[in-house]
């Protein structure tokens, strides 16, 4: 195949997550069922923001400074399965680069992977030899793997003779600076709330100007209130809501999200961690220092750092180019084609 087939493979892909058809709605019915944290709202929000990247300009445009390869080598993808199709970004990068893909999916994926691969090959099949879903990873040029702190040690162990890029864990933070309205300060609710706050995309942590008035804030986000009534999220809630009243630690409560003030960047599910700070020159310090644990930043003010920013309610929403950990795949890729 050519750059241009497999562009407009991907394109015709896009408009097809795109169709409403009867197949879409069904496997995500089905994938509801099997993983109760793919929601059928989470996998539609999910499919949208795909195929918003699917458009034959974008394509081209991200693909322009590479030549039209056309690769034997083997890349092994191991997927997380932490919210819908979380791995695609890796496996658009792979196919149309022009190298193999060798899947390992995640035992959450609810078959969302499998079904998109099905789509794929329905529309160009000569991507039959170019893209296998396994179940065990035996034969592999380069590895890209996506996992924990934990699993990470494990990928090193296995696969770090290989040419790879294996991730850990990473949260995403958002900094408040008090001049936002209320429509800005809602925003921030889907950063927060949307795929339960699962993403290394979501919002983990607030920066809070001193005195920011809480309130303000869960004015603002009331209209999530719902998430509360779906059993798992609820059940976290519950929990941490009990942990912290039995062990008397200071926190704020809106019924359905904990603000806690913590240093830590990672919180748990149903709570978001906050620091106040007294001037942005001592909180971006903070964060520079922190920059290799943040997969993201959100703020509605300009800011100058070397971490992605997006505006308030954007994190969930990457474009081709803003690759997870910040690093680029496609340029990883290319820089083996002949080695």
């Amino acid at each position: 195949m050519t750059k241009k087939q497999r562009i407009d493979a991907f394109v015709a892909l896009g408009e097809f997550l795109q169709s409403g058809h009867e197949r879409i709605e069904r496997v995500i019915a089905q994938a509801a069922v099997k993983n109760p944290w793919y929601t059928a709202a989470n996998t539609r929000k999910q499919l949208s923001a795909i195929a918003a990247n699917l458009q034959t300009d974008s394509l081209e445009a991200w693909l322009a400074p590479y030549p039209d390869a056309n690769s034997s080598k083997i890349v092994g993808l191991i997927l997380a399965g932490n919210i819908p199709l979380v791995g695609f970004q890796d496996i658009l990068s792979v196919l149309l680069a022009g190298f193999h893909a060798a899947v390992k999916v995640s035992s959450d994926d609810a078959g969302l992977t499998t079904f998109i691969r099905d789509e794929l090959l329905t529309i160009e099949p000569a991507f039959a030899e170019k893209l296998s879903i396994v179940d065990r990873l035996k034969h592999y040029d380069m590895i890209i793997a996506t996992g924990s702190d934990n699993s990470a040690r494990y990928f090193e162990h296995y696969f770090g003779k290989k040419p790879h890029i294996i991730r850990k864990n990473r949260n995403s933070v958002a900094i408040l600076t008090g001049t936002e309205n209320e429509e800005e300060l809602r925003a921030l609710g889907n950063d927060i709330f949307d795929y339960f706050g699962l993403g290394c995309r979501s919002v983990s942590k607030i920066y809070l100007p001193k005195d920011f008035p809480v309130a303000r804030f869960f004015e603002a986000i009331e209209p999530f209130q719902t998430i509360r009534d779906h059993f798992k999220y609820g059940n976290n809630y519950d929990y941490n809501k009990s942990i912290y009243l039995i062990n008397g630690e200071q926190h704020f409560d809106n019924g359905f999200l904990l603000l806690k003030k913590d240093e830590r960047l990672a919180s748990p599910l149903s709570v978001l961690f906050y620091e106040e700070y007294n001037t942005g020159e001592e909180l971006l310090n903070k964060l520079h220092t922190e920059a290799d644990k943040i997969q993201c930043l959100v703020c509605q003010a300009p800011i100058n750092i070397k971490i992605p920013v997006f505006p308030l309610g954007g994190s969930q929403c990457p474009g081709l180019t803003d690759y997870a950990d910040g690093v680029d795949v496609l340029a990883f890729l290319f820089a083996e084609l002949d080695t």
